[in-house]
């Protein structure tokens, strides 16, 4: 009695062209190739270049502007608990 070993080697590849952005796939069994691209970065915090500063945020603080310092806040000031709470609207 005899054994037998069988061995099959299959080569994909896919090389990528990033100044035409096209890809390329050779390929010598069914394969699904997916390509995905990062998109373009989102725009900052503000357009009105405005800062904002949550250093002393705490649970369910809501952001508010405060004209004093030029930013924006997110602080024990106002949460919803102080504006449900007699919160001067």
């Amino acid at each position: 009695m005899s054994n037998t070993i069988t061995a099959n080697e299959t080569q994909n590849t896919v090389s990528v062209n990033e100044t035409t952005n096209t890809v390329t796939v050779t390929e010598s069994a069914a394969t699904t190739v997916r390509v995905a691209t990062e998109g373009p970065q989102g725009p900052s915090f503000a357009l009105s270049t405005k800062t904002m500063i949550d250093t002393n945020r705490v649970d369910k603080s809501i952001i508010y502007y405060d004209s004093a310092s030029g930013s924006y806040k997110a602080d024990s000031t106002w949460t919803t608990s102080t504006l449900t709470d007699g919160g001067n609207f």
